[in-house]
């Protein structure tokens, strides 16, 4: 409602500013101005209304949107709506991911439209400006006029919104600005869906995508400037997709389990995982990776699955170990390795995560999600997790193109290319070493020495024009680097023995 006062404010200051010229104009000698004089106001009367149809049109919408909200989604007015957190996260959510958004399916690797990077930016302002009203009381010093100091209590915005909105805004602005770079390039184009195999060559589009277009590179491959641009965007979507990742999983972490969650589980961890998962986790040498490569990874629906059962049995177990059951594991098994075996599983969701970052949310989270009660936790959540699933799809289509630039110069036998069994698989986490004395905080922490590790270097946040991104930005390091345990997140309860 400030934006409407605000529009309202400045229509009347445009009516204002055009009678003022118009008046003064009726003052002058039609001499030899006249003519000129009567077409400019003309012009300007033009612009004016065009710019009040606007702002009315924007008010309208404005009015829809929050009518929405306020309603519950329940346009009938009949009071079952959903709560106000989910009916903004599903409005954030709807702004970026639905196939009719700004956003939509984000097929090329090209720059927004103006038209649509208006929308985009006025419409999240719009829902964002909710978390300006969400405030907490803190003690500040108030001076009086007898010169004596008086504590009072003063309205702030939540720390946690504070903090996390401004970061999320930079990582949106930085992938906007990724995908400026890219505008009046002509070294590569897309073929047309109803492009002949002929056409399509040996970059023919093999995977669950099919429908995307056809990259195609000049016969001989892109120009240096042009490979290094990609590099450096890809690196940059890189970090933002890691930022994004952090903070998701940090407000995830912080959403009670609901009970209807609790009630839909299993007895125990061994039914929820299946007996050959089960046996593989509790074996005496376990290999993470040798783990995953064992599993039937070759669709969407099987990887949501295997992290489905592997949270279930996470929640489970501790909750049985807070309540000191050892039905769980059996009573011959000693805490030692009990705490062995959460963190094997740990691992396990680590890699899936960072392996898998465009896949659907888990039960779990959906769970969580529809029961928060936190307008301010919905927001960050559902804006960290369009902005995971942006920067998600913006590498893919940046990966599109350095896949073709690749098979111009080797054949497509020896193109070291992602495996296409394991859908929207990420191979930057494929370095890391996970061994059974390493932490889940070990393998969730991104250091310089970890990096040092990689095939690249992955450089640190480009900081954009703005002075003011700069603490933002570190505090995004702040994020990325900060220790989370999933088994904290996942349960809301601590091991017995603290191990971090």
């Amino acid at each position: 409602m400030v934006r409407a006062v605000e529009q309202e404010q400045e229509s009347k200051k445009l009516t204002s500013t055009i009678l003022d010229f118009k008046g003064s104009n009726d003052n002058k000698d039609e001499g030899d101005n006249g003519l000129n004089s009567n077409e400019s106001i003309e012009e300007m009367v033009a612009a004016f209304q065009a710019r009040e149809k606007q702002l009315l049109n924007e008010m309208d919408q404005m009015k829809e949107k929050f009518a929405k909200l306020l309603l519950g989604e329940d346009m009938s007015g009949g009071g079952t709506g959903v709560s106000s957190a989910l009916a903004l996260s599903n409005a954030i959510t709807n702004l970026a991911v639905v196939p009719a958004s700004v956003f939509g399916e984000q097929s090329r690797l090209e720059p927004m439209s103006t038209e649509r990077k208006a929308r985009w930016r006025k419409e999240m302002a719009w829902l964002l400006s909710v978390t300006d009203h969400i405030v907490e009381l803190v003690p500040s010093h108030q001076k009086n006029k007898d010169g004596s100091d008086m504590e009072i209590m003063v309205t702030k915005q939540r720390n946690d919104l504070l903090m996390n909105i401004p970061a999320l805004r930079t990582l949106d602005r930085m992938l906007i600005d990724g995908l400026e770079t890219f505008k009046d390039q002509t070294e590569f184009y897309y073929l047309s869906k109803d492009a002949s195999d002929s056409e399509k060559g040996n970059n023919k589009r093999e995977d669950d995508k099919w429908w995307l277009p056809t990259v195609k590179v000049p016969p001989d491959g892109l120009s240096e400037a042009a490979r290094k641009n990609l590099q450096v965007q890809k690196e940059c979507v890189t970090q933002v997709l890691k930022a994004a990742m952090a903070i998701n999983a940090q407000h995830l972490s912080e959403m009670e389990i609901p009970e209807s969650y609790i009630e839909s589980l299993p007895k125990n961890g061994r039914a929820s995982l299946g007996d050959s998962i089960y046996k593989s986790i509790t074996d005496e040498f376990f290999d993470p990776d040798q783990f995953l490569s064992s599993m039937d990874l070759s669709s969407e629906h099987k990887i949501l699955d295997l992290k489905n059962r592997i949270e279930a049995s996470i929640v489970i177990w501790k909750r049985k170990m807070h309540q000191k059951d050892s039905k769980s594991w059996g009573s011959g098994v000693s805490m030692e390795k009990r705490e062995l075996f959460e963190e094997r599983v740990e691992i396990i969701l680590h890699l899936i995560k960072h392996r898998f970052p465009g896949l659907p949310q888990s039960s779990l989270d959906i769970s969580k999600i529809e029961y928060n009660k936190d307008v301010g936790q919905a927001v960050l959540e559902s804006y960290s997790r369009i902005l995971e699933s942006l920067a998600h799809t913006v590498m893919s289509r940046i990966e599109d193109v350095i896949r073709a630039d690749l098979l111009t110069q080797d054949p497509p036998e020896s193109n070291p290319t992602k495996d296409d069994s394991q859908p929207n698989s990420v191979h930057a986490g494929d370095d890391l070493e996970s061994t059974n004395a390493q932490t889940l905080s070990d393998l969730l922490t991104w250091t310089t020495d970890q990096n040092e590790n990689e095939d690249q270097t992955e450089p640190q946040l480009e900081t954009p024009k703005e002075n003011n991104d700069q603490k933002h930005l570190t505090k995004l390091n702040m994020l990325i680097t900060k220790k989370i345990s999933y088994l904290e997140s996942l349960g809301g309860l601590r091991s017995p023995t603290s191990r971090h």
